[in-house]
């Protein structure tokens, strides 16, 4: 390997590499706004200026400047000092210099660099340029005067994002970034701009102005808004989440969040149930806790088990689904199922449902399928992934389902069921050719009637084109619920002779109907006994006769398992609201009530149980290697039909009770239906 010094430290590193990324291999500090290690290099700021032999006797930008083998570095020169304190005069001549009033104050790269690597004092005593400001949608709030001209947020916009809506204007002084005929931002990822902004020219419009850093505790967690189970830090001031931000995990989220994940915490705090309710006389009334368990035992000690059945929700942990579980099999009853879309999907082979490739291993696919999903709504990062792969030329991209704006092209094969019982030459030339060809299969695919013949007809394809091989399993299901692979790998589906999740609210199927968090199912029309366990006051919950009021997923600690199959631990942010208990801990409270009492009486033994029955749920932030199976035995031969697959989320933003609880996902679905410029606040 190429040997470069580093103030007088020899440093070995990759060919290709930069200068600074070879200073920072030494551990030497080097100042940036505009360079960033996921985005193309630009070399605007001039921050980054170091000195270099052999080469002119001048600072160069190390961003910008590949490093070679035997070159001398210099990172702190009398020289180097003195351009970068010039640099950051350059960049406060035209910066308000508004600290005091702005949201980034204290998380600010430019005042954290000012501090190191600035002057005292400025010799520029012209009067400094004013901006107007852009109107860019109801998740960015922009104070242009501050802006430094990084282009950070317009290079993330277009190569990521893949939505290019933001970009650069006029030359010199008169130089400024906006969106193009002063639109709003149209992409489900614009809150990472407010991240990667690093002096506060871009800030999160929904939190402006509500809380300073210093001023909020930070919890490590998971986001539950889609399956892929991004990793979180939850801010929180008191009793109220404040905000959400994303950590870095390369293997699911990089360093990324959608706009829901981010912006649903609005949602955590209305619409919220915080007592116990009882229908008397067609009407809700408050209730205590002991006559509402009360009313669920009698009830359900007085039906018959086969007339007794539980569906759990999109958003659940395990541990609840587990201790729902455990109470319903114990009354007798096998109705239990996790599914609300109707999936076929369960059974004895996990990769059956897994996203088997991993999130980040489909970047080594070759040729893509996608069937009934629409990646940019359903999982938006994973979507990041395959514009990556599309980008760099490695990939060919086919859709069967719903013509849709992937951010990307793609080969668009045909609406649904009759496509894939003959494919096109394309996509058979497609997969033929590909040494890694990958499908992944959408919820939209597989619900109705013809799913399980969907599923079959997409495992003999799989088996057909080598999706499988050796050290290659690129059979993916794409799920749209974070509770789903956990239910699936805990076996929360029918027991022999029960009935699924779109049977049971079927009129006169059920005498008692247990929904636990369900609120994606219309039980309306069931006749059954309704007992709602959940946190909002939504769809479940408006025709319930009993009401449990419950927990949030930042209110519970709790296992979620994403759709690659990776558990991940929540932790708890805050506390239930008013009256609410954790899900698990009313389960096992009416567990008592009814006479089975269920074998645990803490979190941690309920954890252990899960994992003695279910040892995958013991394995935390593991992926495990690529495993062949058979994919022809999945489902049931059948006829295919003639139906159009389409994605089961119509709206993204308003998918769960959270999202639809939340004033700005009430605002980025508007601006979804009819995209027009917001009017500024």
């Amino acid at each position: 390997m190429p040997v470069a010094k580093v103030n007088g430290v020899d440093v070995e590193f990759e060919p290709g590499m930069t200068v600074l990324q070879v200073a920072e291999r030494a551990g030497e500090e080097i100042p940036r706004f505009c360079y960033h290690e996921r985005l193309s290099i630009a070399g605007n700021c001039r921050m980054c200026l170091v000195e270099v032999k052999p080469g002119p006797p001048k600072p160069q930008a190390s961003c910008a400047l590949p490093a070679a083998d035997g070159q001398e570095i210099f990172t702190d020169t009398p020289m180097v000092r003195k351009a970068r304190e010039g640099v950051m005069e350059f960049l406060l001549i035209n910066h308000p210099l508004d600290c005091p009033i702005c949201d980034q104050g204290g998380e600010c790269d430019l005042q954290d660099q000012a501090m190191g690597y600035g002057r005292d004092g400025s010799r520029y005593a012209e009067n400094k340029r004013a901006v107007e400001e852009k109107h860019m949608g109801p998740t960015i709030k922009t104070y242009m005067t501050r802006c430094i001209q990084c282009t950070r947020c317009v290079r993330f916009i277009t190569e990521v994002a893949g939505v290019p809506d933001i970009g650069m204007i006029s030359r010199g002084e008169s130089a400024e970034i906006t969106t193009y005929l002063e639109s709003s931002v149209n992409s489900e990822l614009s809150g990472n701009v407010n991240d990667l902004c690093p002096v506060g020219a871009l800030t999160h419009r929904p939190w402006a102005f509500h809380y300073r850093p210093w001023e909020l505790k930070k919890t490590e967690t998971i986001d539950v808004m889609d399956a892929l189970g991004s990793n979180i830090r939850a801010d929180a001031r008191g009793s109220e989440v404040m905000r959400v931000l994303p950590r870095v995990h390369e293997g699911i989220n990089e360093e990324w969040l959608s706009d829901k994940s981010r912006y649903v915490v609005d949602g955590l705090t209305t619409r919220r149930l915080d007592r116990p309710f009882v229908r008397e006389n067609g009407k809700l009334r408050a209730a205590s806790w002991d006559e509402a368990l009360g009313v669920v035992a009698d009830r359900l000690k007085a039906a018959s088990a086969d007339l007794v059945g539980v569906v759990a929700g999109d958003l659940q942990d395990a541990e609840s689904m587990k201790a729902a579980l455990d109470l319903f099999r114990a009354l007798g009853s096998a109705h239990t199922d996790c599914r609300q879309d109707g999936s076929p999907l369960g059974g004895d082979t996990r990769e059956g449902w897994l996203f088997n490739s991993g999130l980040a291993g489909i970047e080594a696919a070759d040729a893509v399928l996608i069937v009934g999903a629409d990646p940019r709504v359903e999982a938006p990062l994973l979507n990041t992934r395959l514009r990556k792969i599309w980008l760099s030329g490695q990939a060919e991209v086919a859709l069967i389902g719903e013509q849709v704006d992937l951010s990307y092209d793609y080969n668009w094969l045909g609406t649904g069921s009759k496509t894939l019982s003959k494919l096109p030459k394309a996509a058979t030339d497609m997969l033929s050719r590909a040494e890694r060809p990958a499908i992944i299969v959408g919820a939209g695919a597989l619900a109705g009637e013809t799913g399980p013949a969907v599923l079959n007809a997409l495992g003999a394809l799989a088996k057909k084109y080598g999706v499988i091989a050796d050290g290659w399993n690129g059979f993916n299901v794409l799920h749209t619920a974070a509770s789903r692979v956990g239910g699936l790998d805990m076996g929360f589906v029918p027991g022999e002779g029960g009935l699924s999740a779109t049977d049971m609210v079927k009129k006169g199927q059920l005498d008692v109907l247990f929904l636990l968090g369900a609120d994606e199912i219309d039980a309306s029309a069931s006749g059954a006994f309704t007992v709602y366990l959940g946190s909002h006051g939504d769809r479940g919950a408006h025709g319930a006769d009993v009401i449990l009021p419950g927990a949030a997923y930042t209110e519970k600690s709790g296992l979620y398992v994403n759709t690659e199959g990776r558990v991940q631990m929540a932790e708890r942010v805050v506390f239930p609201k008013g009256q609410a208990k954790e899900d698990w801990a009313i389960l096992r409270a009416l567990s008592e009530r009814v006479g089975h009492t269920l074998p645990y009486d803490t979190l941690d033994q309920l954890r252990g149980k899960l994992m003695a029955d279910h040892p995958t749920f013991g394995r935390i932030d593991y992926l495990a290697p690529a495993a062949a199976f058979d994919p022809s035995k999945l489902g049931v031969k059948g006829d295919l039909g003639d139906v159009a697959f389409a994605s089961p989320i119509r709206d993204p933003y308003l998918s769960n009770p959270i999202a639809r609880a939340s004033a700005t996902m009430a605002e980025l679905s508007a601006q979804r239906i009819a995209p027009v410029a917001m009017a500024a606040e």
